[in-house]
């Protein structure tokens, strides 16, 4: 039968007959995620809650699905009528509530990114861009209130892709169970796999988590058209747990097996949120625990003890009824107190946000969900409710593109002149400019990741590095220093065969760009005579500890490696052995070689201590900027180490400039001065840093 002959005869989808128990289990499921995201060291492994959803979402679909296209009853347009009138009225007033607070509370780079975020949950494509951006567990993903809309696009995406394979399939008269379990295994597999290469990819992607909602699938189809298989085998394992549990006199009718099965799912994903935590490689193995759990309770019936008594009680069913938009609210009010807060907020204010939280679910449940899915005017909703969808996500679109309206702050020039940041200069420049004419002649290629600059054609000092060498002199390269020089790639240690790479960088490309630092180096030297002195900076203790710093930055772990291959990985070493062997070649054409020692990382934006924001949680919300000695010396005790092996390896033909001591006293290393903030991000100088640090290195030069 057709589309349109099955739409025409029956326009009426047929529903699984409503089970409380799964309404608890939405509860168990939203309740873990919630608590890991308010007290994540409550329960470490919450956020499998998730992973629950997944499977319920498969099952009941999948039930809807095999049953309407077995009756000849399935209609696409009512199943995405139902869906839309289910997803996205809770959906659109979270996201317009997103996008009104953080007009009054979010600088502009934040309210920018917003707006992308906006855009993508309005598309349920929030799971792909933050595939590119960053990982799930990492620091900066508490800055982005709706991150947990990643969970609701593969969802959405399943919804689109599952229902037309199966209608494919059911019209090519193939086996629909064979289909599910072929998209099961090959999306396993491809998880498995994955989690080991490219976690974060692995965590984002729809083909990677399908094989969860699939196993929900496979339970409908089971529970559909072979309920009753294996009765045999089943009566006997019952009769067997019946005798092992029970002294005389309990029926064999089956309890006793639902009992066990769905006292063993509990007991599964109890195991599953104390065992697994953000550390595991996960999806992978791990999530076959709270799938498998969640698969046994359903599979257990309404009537087992657990779902019957745990489940179904009353407090449970009504966590399940506002599951949906308990989860929508719960992370954009933990993520913007985090933001106002510019750290973790105290646990106080992380209870007062999951009560709102609750409070917000039940109202939006009452007062908008269910008059909207309930009721007349079916298609006129449906119609207002894609409108207003659209009109939510363009206006995300067009916030992103107009850089987050800037004109929000009424004192912004002020606020830029006092936090003097570095738009303009050579670091933050576009890429176009950060190579000049003079470095074009002389290397003779375009390396888009390159920057080179000159101030002049007979340059005495070469500064080498990464950002942090464009950083340390883009204030005198752009007031024009008479005798500089620069040559960096971002991200990159300037090594001979030394790659330093993160998961998410391949090696490949990254090493093209890393090697090309030392042979323009060497060749500026042939070519320039001029140059006498060679400077090499870089965020030295980033590269050594193998991760950043503080509560701004991804915490990817930083690899110095020779090769793709490599896993005997130990930076302190390699960082020695890199240097050495790019600085004595130096040595010997008898120029001089100086190491500067980084500045200090303060760990939070700067942005944060200057700029004052218009709505306020606590006198917390604004901080210092300033990270104490003790905190600095400890993150930067083997990188100083380190510069003492290079001097030392060198028979102390390296001289050592210590910028941070010029930010540093004996009780703290901070970033702002005289009010004025001497850094543009949590870790690069801004202008007037940039003026000061190398006025002090011009003078030490002079000394």
């Amino acid at each position: 039968m057709t589309f349109t002959q099955s739409h025409v005869l029956n326009p009426s989808l047929s529903h699984p007959k409503y089970r409380p128990d799964i309404d608890g289990l939405r509860a168990i499921a939203v309740l873990s995620v919630v608590a890991f995201h308010a007290f994540p060291n409550g329960l470490k492994g919450g956020f499998i809650g998730v992973d629950i959803f997944f499977v319920i979402s498969g099952y009941l679909i999948s039930t809807i699905v095999f049953q309407n296209l077995e009756k000849g009853t399935f209609s696409f347009s009512e199943f995405y009528i139902r869906r839309i009138k289910r997803i996205f009225p809770a959906l659109i007033l979270v996201l317009a509530a997103s996008f009104t607070f953080g007009w009054f509370a979010l600088f502009a780079d934040e309210y920018k990114q917003l707006g992308k975020h906006i855009a993508a949950g309005a598309g349920f494509v929030s799971n792909l861009v933050l595939w590119n951006e960053a990982g799930y567990f990492d620091s900066s993903a508490e800055t982005k209130p709706l991150l947990h809309l990643w969970s609701l696009g593969i969802e959405e995406q399943f919804y689109i892709v599952w229902p037309l394979l199966l209608w494919l399939a059911w019209r090519k008269n193939f086996n629909l169970f064979t289909v599910t379990v072929i998209v099961a295994i090959a999306s396993f597999y491809l998880n498995v796999r994955g989690v080991l290469n490219d976690s974060v990819a692995t965590f984002y992607s729809p083909q990677t988590r399908f094989w969860e909602l699939q196993c929900g699938s496979l339970l409908a189809w089971m529970a559909l058209y072979r309920k009753h298989a294996f009765a045999s085998a089943r009566h006997k394992l019952d009769g067997w747990l019946v005798a092992v549990v029970y002294r005389e006199g309990q029926p064999v009718d089956g309890r006793t097996l639902a009992n066990v099965l769905s006292f063993l799912g509990i007991a599964l994903l109890i195991y599953g949120f104390s065992v697994i935590d953000k550390d595991s490689d996960f999806p992978g193995k791990w999530a076959i625990l709270p799938m498998l759990g969640a698969v046994l309770i359903i599979s257990a019936g309404p009537n087992a003890w657990v779902n019957r008594k745990l489940l179904s009680n009353r407090l449970a069913v009504w966590v399940g009824l506002i599951s949906f938009p308990l989860y929508l609210w719960h992370w954009p009010l933990l993520s913007f107190a985090h933001i106002i807060q510019t750290d973790e907020p105290s646990a106080n204010i992380r209870i007062a946000a999951v009560l709102l939280t609750v409070v917000l679910a039940w109202l939006t449940y009452a007062l908008v969900e269910k008059p909207i899915r309930l009721g007349k005017h079916s298609g006129a909703k449906t119609l207002t409710l894609l409108l207003l969808m659209l009109g939510i996500g363009n206006v995300g679109y067009q916030l992103y593109l107009k850089n987050g309206l800037e004109f929000r702050d009424a004192d912004a020039l002020s606020k830029t002149q006092m936090f003097a940041d570095v738009n303009g200069t050579v670091l933050f420049n576009t890429p176009e400019d950060w190579v000049d004419d003079r470095c074009r002649a002389e290397l003779g290629a375009s390396y888009n990741y390159l920057i080179c600059r000159f101030t002049s054609a007979t340059p005495k000092t070469l500064v080498v590095g990464d950002s942090h060498a464009a950083q340390f002199v883009y204030d005198s390269i752009s007031h024009g220093a008479d005798d500089l020089a620069l040559v960096a790639v971002n991200g990159c240690l300037p090594f001979i065969d030394l790659v330093t790479i993160n998961p998410t960088e391949q090696y490949e490309e990254k090493s093209t760009r890393c090697k090309v630092i030392m042979p323009i180096v060497l060749k500026l030297l042939r070519d320039f005579p001029s140059i006498q002195r060679i400077a090499f900076a870089t965020r030295g203790a980033m590269y050594i500890e193998g991760s950043g710093y503080g509560n701004t930055e991804t915490k990817n772990v930083y690899r110095i490696i020779n090769g793709p291959d490599d896993v005997l990985v130990e930076n302190y070493h390699k960082f020695i052995d890199g240097y050495l062997d790019s600085i004595n070649p130096i040595l010997k054409l008898g120029k001089e070689v100086v190491f500067i020692e980084d500045v200090p990382e303060i760990g939070v934006k700067a942005k944060n201590c200057v700029d004052e924001r218009p709505f306020h949680i606590s006198s917390k919300d604004r901080p210092e900027c300033s990270v104490s000695r003790t905190s600095f010396d400890k993150r930067n005790a083997n990188y100083r180490k380190a510069v003492d092996s290079i001097v030392n390896s060198t028979q102390h033909q390296v001289k050592v400039f210590s910028a941070y001591q010029y930010l540093c006293n004996d009780i703290s290393c901070g970033g702002m001065h005289e009010d004025m903030s001497y850094f543009y991000d949590d870790d690069h100088l801004s202008m007037r840093g940039s003026h000061f640090i190398f006025g002090k290195f011009a003078e030490w030069l002079d000394r």
